[in-house]
């Protein structure tokens, strides 16, 4: 692929180098449209596949077993496929200077291109799913699976405890870039050196806003939803990444076999087109504030996600790009085994 003159590659190599650009080029799939463009400006499509690589190269560095996968796949020649990246985000209005719910990812969204692709109930886990799609690349660039959590359907002293932890967030989008964002939107491209300038801001967005919890406000939230305490730890980082694959069982086997701990069972959709599994979440230190002072928990971090995905014969037999409510709570349990 010549991709070297290409204003992708220039863009990334002005904020992670060379080394890291080239080893992203070759591991993840790249439209050779977005790859090989030479022209002077961005285009959102190219600063949307930017933010994507950056967002997936930062889950590969807390998520062990991603890196063994991706090195694996390195070692083989193979290339992943980067379907979408899961956030999570907190429908609460005054969370300091952060934007309520989804939102808060939304709004950077937009301007890259990204459109609203679905609805999903997530009723066990109190919570709603929504899928963003590129509507220049929807099969080629990563959607976005942005989760609402909703304190108002869990007690008054988990919502207490909420409100604690997120009213200490801060705005990661600062006026400039929020002046480029509008460029962007308005103008569906920027120039070399307004992207470089703009996407550590929006890479930033993936991250906790908020400070770190008391260690009493996080028991509360883990005994009625361990998807809120993982936001408390975790914040808006990327919750999973997600490697399109062909064939979720055969891999799920083989990397079963190769020691990986993954999911017990691979989840399959209503339609029956799309079938999901996931490695187990890595285990990560944090930090809780006590009335002492500070201690050190283990806690669930992030995890890597593999996905089927069959065309749809309803819709011309393009990709079916949906999601199913049953199996993104199934693959929530992934971060669910925090103890207390």
């Amino acid at each position: 692929m010549k991709s070297e003159n290409g204003v992708l590659n220039k863009l990334l190599t002005n904020i992670i180098g060379a080394d890291r650009t080239a080893r992203l080029f070759h591991v993840l799939v790249i439209h050779p449209t977005i790859a090989e463009d030479q022209r002077s400006q961005v285009s959102r499509a190219a600063l949307a596949q930017a933010l994507n690589m950056l967002l997936f190269e930062d889950l590969l560095a807390r998520v062990a077993a991603a890196k063994t996968y991706v090195d694996l796949c390195l070692h083989d020649n193979k290339t992943v496929m980067h379907d979408h990246g899961a956030v999570r985000t907190v429908a609460l209005e005054n969370m300091g200077a952060l934007p309520a719910g989804q939102e808060a990812i939304t709004r950077i969204l937009r301007p890259l291109g990204y459109a609203l692709n679905g609805v999903y109930p997530l009723e066990r886990l109190r919570m709603t799913g929504r899928s963003h799609a590129q509507v220049d690349y929807p099969e080629d660039i990563a959607q976005f699976f942005i989760s609402e959590l909703h304190p108002d359907r869990f007690s008054p002293e988990f919502q207490q405890a909420v409100q604690r932890i997120t009213s200490t967030s801060t705005n990661p989008v600062t006026p400039e870039a929020q002046s480029l964002l509008n460029k962007l939107e308005a103008d569906n491209s920027l120039s070399l050196e307004e992207a470089t300038r703009l996407l550590p801001t929006l890479v930033s967005v993936f991250a906790r806003q908020h400070t770190e919890p008391t260690l009493s406000d996080y028991e509360t939230l883990l005994t009625e939803s361990p998807e809120m305490a993982w936001i408390s730890t975790e914040g808006n980082a990327f919750n999973h990444a997600t490697d399109r694959v062909a064939d979720v069982d055969q891999l799920a086997s083989e990397l079963k076999a190769l020691g990986v701990s993954m999911k017990d069972a691979v989840e399959t959709s209503q339609s029956r087109r799309v079938r999901q599994t996931a490695t187990r979440a890595a285990m990560v230190q944090r930090t809780f504030r006590t009335p002492d002072g500070t201690i050190q928990k283990e806690v669930p971090g992030s995890f890597y996600e593999f996905i089927t995905r069959l065309p749809n014969p309803e819709q011309n037999n393009a990709l079916d790009l949906s999601f199913d409510s049953s199996n993104a709570q199934a693959i929530f349990k992934m971060t669910a085994n925090a103890k207390s």
